[in-house]
């Protein structure tokens, strides 16, 4: 409980007259809204160094199409870019959230293009001006140079994060990201499985070092397959083209259908999935659902066996590894399918398994997206926007979160590699990036007096801070 002292008031930075308070735990406190300089947000500099450092907002700056009138613009595309990401990346969500921050000094210096002390005299971009920067990337001239830019992110975390040594193999695991929208937005539809509307996109990660590679938004009635089979053939093709590391990848049982599963093959790209079972797999499976003679022991039983499979829609064979387990107080044993093309000699059965249980990882990152970036799509019809325009605007949206993902992962990974600890990126933005700041000028010079939260970690983050390596 607080209780309002009538006197003194004193005047704010505004005019207003605001209250000093006193809580009722302590008398000998007095809490002054003072209209200082200070903000809770000091890691929005760091994002912005390490956005920075990997080039993506130059790059994209470059290769944008501006159809605006130079003589009109007051914010570039450079600044609103860097607003969007470093908002979402420190849990402002919401294009209306730049107006709650128009007036944090920190938030000023941290998006601006300008320095010295200019950034502190400029406006912040509008969420009207926010609003018309997701229509102007998700026009068709654009598109591309967004999801490239992702794609930039991952290519500069992998080198500069790790001292320039790229991995030579990596997996490409792909799954759906169901995001649920209010409102009749266009595309979205209703899905029975998750109770509400949705848009049902899809979304790329790396599993051995959980970067997202990319994000493909789709309608909420799209089948789980579809635009499989042509863009992750695209998203591998890139990979390779930017890292030089052979990729494989790992899909669930919505993926296994015969178009994806053959564009994969034509292009020579090993893949590893599950399967649905069926009357057919249940078949195949019938002789090897035995236990072998005695005993069985303790712990529950695990068999694989190599086989070759095809179903009603696939053109020919393949082959299909059968994980057959015991499970406890369960007489019948239990099976599962999975189908790879890759190679018997070098990839016996239990290989192949191990390679698909690791793809719980990469499920935590893609449910890490969703819980630590809040990502929600809100796009809506306005006026003569077409279904088409409004997927647009969402689809670049889902991609800034992605963006924002990836600069906190970038300095989540470094922060783990300096303290060898493991962080995710909600306790690293409370602990981390949520410190408070004071800011002083003087001598036309900033001072941001930083609070005693951000002793422990941020000289192990300044000293590791890596710089931009070059990019193929």
């Amino acid at each position: 409980m607080f209780r309002q002292e009538p006197e003194p008031r004193e005047p704010s930075a505004m005019g207003e007259s605001l209250s000093t308070w006193t809580p009722s735990c302590n008398g000998a406190v007095r809490v002054e809204l003072s209209g200082q300089r200070t903000t809770s947000d000091s890691g929005a500099l760091l994002l912005r160094e390490a956005l920075d450092n990997s080039g993506v907002i130059e790059a994209l700056e470059d290769n944008l199409v501006d159809l605006r009138n130079p003589l009109r613009i007051h914010h570039s595309l450079a600044s609103q870019l860097r607003t969007l990401v470093l908002q979402r990346a420190m849990g402002w969500i919401d294009l209306s959230d730049t107006d709650t921050l128009r007036r944090d000094p920190l938030w000023q210096l941290a998006c601006s293009d300008a320095r010295g002390m200019t950034p502190l005299a400029q406006d912040r971009p509008s969420q009207a001006t926010l609003s018309r920067l997701l229509s102007c990337l998700g026009r068709n001239d654009n598109i591309d140079a967004v999801h490239e830019g992702l794609l930039r992110l991952v290519v500069w975390r992998l080198s500069s994060l790790q001292n320039g040594e790229r991995p030579k193999q990596l997996t490409l695991d792909i799954d759906g990201l169901p995001i649920e929208v209010h409102g009749h937005q266009g595309g979205s539809a209703f899905h029975g499985l998750y109770g509400a509307r949705i848009y049902s996109p899809l979304v790329a990660s790396l599993a051995e070092t959980g970067d997202m590679v990319g994000g493909l938004l789709r309608e909420g009635n799209a089948g789980p397959a579809e635009n499989a089979d042509t863009w992750i053939p695209h998203l591998v093709r890139r990979l390779n083209e930017s890292t030089g590391a052979q990729v494989r990848v790992r899909i669930d049982a919505g993926f296994t259908d015969n178009a994806t599963l053959e564009a994969l093959e034509d292009r020579g790209i090993e893949y590893l999935g599950r399967l649905r079972s069926h009357t057919g797999l249940q078949k195949l499976a019938a002789p090897h659902l035995k236990r072998p003679p005695g005993r069985p022991p303790e712990q529950p039983r695990e068999w694989s066996h190599d086989l070759e499979y095809q179903a009603g829609s696939w053109s020919a064979p393949r082959r299909v590894v059968l994980v057959v387990q015991e499970r406890p107080d369960d007489l019948l044993l239990h099976a599962f399918f999975l189908v790879t093309n890759l190679g018997k000699f070098d990839w016996p059965p239990e290989k192949v398994l191990a390679l698909y249980r690791k793809r719980g990882s990469a499920e935590a990152h893609m449910g890490e997206v969703k819980s630590a970036l809040d990502v929600h799509l809100s796009s809506t019809d306005r006026g003569a926007s077409t279904v088409q325009d409004v997927m647009a605007r969402n689809e670049v949206s889902l991609l800034l979160s992605l963006y924002a993902y990836q600069v906190l992962h970038g300095l989540r990974c470094l922060l783990e590699r300096q303290t060898r600890q493991g962080w995710s990126l909600s306790r690293m933005r409370e602990q981390v990036l949520k410190v408070a700041a004071t800011l002083r000028l003087h001598a036309r010079r900033i001072t941001v007096h930083l609070g005693a939260a951000a002793d422990k970690w941020w000289p192990t983050l300044l000293k590791g801070l890596p710089k931009l390596t070059a990019l193929s």
